[in-house]
């Protein structure tokens, strides 16, 4: 089996015109609903998708720090799933951080890991 033509399925986060980095995918002329992935139509109602930008703040939803060994990832890690502010739920890697963030906590996204992984800051500014 070729994987040639696979695309990567991850979130890309890109450095906006304002500094801050941004999660781009898309919202849903028809029904709202936002995805941090480039589909050619909505995923829940198959109507018009429009490019959207999402970020560069949102909450923590819920964290952990994974101290397993994972393929291509040295243990331990910290990984928070974060609602961005009027976006989607998105998974990324909070570099540096022994402990997980506080459910609840704000967090900001910063320049994506050596993986090309979404990253997270706390709203404190420290990782941590």
């Amino acid at each position: 089996m070729s994987h040639a033509n696979t695309v990567d399925p991850r979130p890309r986060c890109r450095l906006d015109a304002d500094d801050a980095w941004r999660v781009h995918g898309l919202r849903c002329r028809r029904c709202g609903t936002v995805a941090a992935y480039a589909w050619p139509r909505c995923p829940a109602c198959a109507g018009p998708a429009e490019p959207a930008a999402f970020g560069p703040a949102g909450t923590v939803w819920s964290s952990t720090v994974v101290r397993i060994p994972v393929p291509g990832r040295t243990p331990p890690f910290t990984l928070a799933y974060v609602d961005l502010d009027d976006g989607p739920r998105v998974l990324a890697h909070v570099p540096g951080a022994d402990t997980a963030p506080a459910v609840g906590g704000r967090a900001r996204l910063i320049a994506p890991t050596g993986s090309d992984d979404l990253a997270v800051e706390t709203a404190t500014g420290s990782t941590s």
